[in-house]
């Protein structure tokens, strides 16, 4: 699949997958000079880039692991959706859940996108559900 990018900004990065094998393709912070994050800071970082998604398909930021295992700095909302009728510069919101300032340097790579297809329902309301063995939610099956 081709997928039609811009750069907003001139020293903006192209995201790009780092193996052959990765799901996801990093987007990188588009700053003028390093940003120190406090501890519990929340802040929206541009990528300098935007794309054209494809009807039918959306681009899923994602956090990227190492940032959140070694560094406690993650996307705020879990997995951020962009809408293939959406064309503004991407952005990623980040927090920093540690005890400690994080520095975000220029072109640092900061989330991870993938591309998924998605279908629209048509919700039809009913009185009843079909039964499962399944009801209780929340870790109802356990733990081991």
């Amino acid at each position: 699949m081709k997928m039609k990018i811009i750069k907003f900004h001139k020293d903006a990065i192209i995201p790009a997958y780092q193996t052959k094998g990765a799901a996801g393709f990093d987007f990188c912070a588009r700053l003028d000079e390093p940003y120190t994050m406090k501890p519990g800071e929340i802040h929206a970082f541009d990528t300098g880039v935007g794309v054209e998604i494809p009807e039918g398909y959306e681009l899923q930021i994602r956090s990227r692991s190492g940032l959140a295992y070694k560094h406690q700095v993650s996307l705020l909302n879990g997995v951020g959706t962009i809408d293939s009728d959406y064309r503004g510069e991407m952005r990623v919101l980040l927090k920093n859940h540690s005890n400690q300032d994080f520095v975000i340097e220029p072109g640092m790579r900061i989330a991870q996108g993938v591309v998924a297809k998605y279908e629209h329902v048509e919700f039809e309301e009913v009185s009843k559900l079909s039964e499962t063995n399944r009801s209780g939610g929340f870790g109802s099956t356990g733990l081991k």
